[in-house]
């Protein structure tokens, strides 16, 4: 199949918009008529450097990001920030308190690697009902004198996500923003860090973003490696080696694409666009049901199944040939899932759509 034939529901690496990629691939032997490739120029040099500030820039605008924070572009991927924000922002010594709450597989395991620097409360957890709804602000069992309180914006796996930022009073909010990010409006200022791993809607894999109130910076554990401090990467400007430079490269195209598509005030309207049109299929389908309580559903990450595991693989088998890549469910649940992030087009979703109405038809449902 060619790239026309194909919509692309992965949940990560996900898809990239076309245009991006068509402006990297005429750019790809030739930057800005330097002769050379972003991925083999010098990141020291001033043709990157360029880049470099300038994506911070366009990111900065995108979500409106206060002077009080600082952009980091760091290696490692999300699963890095597990240990990096414990080691930074919890008191050394095993002094360290935090709060999580646990709405899925990501946030339990940070809170597992927290546990390693000090004492974790769980202010809130989702497992008894299978990680199916997002605990209220009423049901958050708040530690006030916590280092911070972490959660994680949108569940991948379960298909949840924050409808709120939680009220935490004096305590820093660390936020895990990997699948939602860019997808609507954010007040920066309410969080004390926020990071997103770049594979979902912002660039190809192998760029971790990073948002931090610079006063939380600077405290680290004495025995943190020397990669793993914030402090260090804000004074090096995130260049104390060579960083991910295709990627960073990569996201400012992305943001000038998302610039075209209204921001993330007009990505915002987009994307309930296209989860409405799942969703309102969904609550109507007599074969197909979605997993999430419906106060707690994601618009990045749609899960669904038929209740039979056969059926469910036959429609993932079936949805393939049809040129519907990538919907089978993450292995710990099952089902299906659609990732509708930025970059998967609303014909995809009604094209989806009407291929899941097909096969409840053709299963005399």
């Amino acid at each position: 199949m060619t790239r026309d034939e194909v919509f692309n529901f992965s949940a990560g690496p996900s898809a990239l918009p076309t245009e991006v990629l068509e402006i990297a691939g005429r750019d790809i032997l030739n930057y800005g008529g330097t002769g050379t490739s972003v991925m083999e120029m010098s990141h020291r040099s001033k043709a990157f450097i360029q880049i470099h500030e300038s994506t911070k820039d366009k990111l900065r605008r995108a979500l409106s990001i206060p002077e009080t924070h600082e952009i980091l572009f760091l290696q490692g991927g999300a699963s890095l920030q597990f240990s990096m924000i414990p080691l930074n922002l919890m008191k050394p010594d095993g002094a360290g308190r935090a709060d999580y709450c646990v709405t899925g597989n990501f946030s339990n395991s940070a809170m597992k690697e927290a546990k390693k620097y000090g004492t974790v409360n769980i202010a809130a957890t989702s497992e008894a009902e299978g990680h199916t709804y997002i605990p209220a602000q009423s049901e958050l069992k708040l530690d006030p004198a916590a280092d911070y309180f972490y959660y994680c914006a949108n569940n991948t796996i379960y298909g949840t996500e924050w409808g709120y930022v939680p009220e935490t009073g004096a305590v820093p909010i660390c936020c895990d923003m990997s699948s939602d990010i860019l997808s609507k409006p954010v007040d920066v200022s309410k969080f004390g860090l926020i990071y997103a791993g770049a594979q979902k809607n912002m660039a190809p894999a192998g760029l971790t973003v990073v948002i931090i109130d610079k006063s939380l910076a600077g405290h680290e554990m004495s025995f943190t490696p020397l990669m793993m401090s914030y402090q260090r990467m804000i004074d090096k400007d995130s260049m104390f080696n060579t960083p991910p430079c295709w990627c960073i490269y990569m996201l400012g195209l992305v943001l000038d694409w998302l610039e075209k598509q209204g921001g993330v005030s007009g990505m915002e309207k987009i994307k309930s666009e296209k989860a409405a049109l799942l969703y309102d299929y969904l609550a109507e389908s007599k074969l197909f049901r979605a997993c999430a309580r419906p106060d707690s559903r994601s618009d990045m990450n749609i899960t669904f199944r038929t209740g039979n595991d056969e059926l469910d693989a036959e429609f993932v088998k079936g949805a393939t040939a049809k040129g519907f890549s990538n919907l089978k469910g993450h292995r710990i649940v099952g089902g299906m899932r659609a990732s509708v992030y930025n970059a998967q087009p609303i014909e995809g979703v009604k094209a989806l759509v009407e291929y899941m109405k097909n096969f409840e038809v053709a299963h005399n449902v």
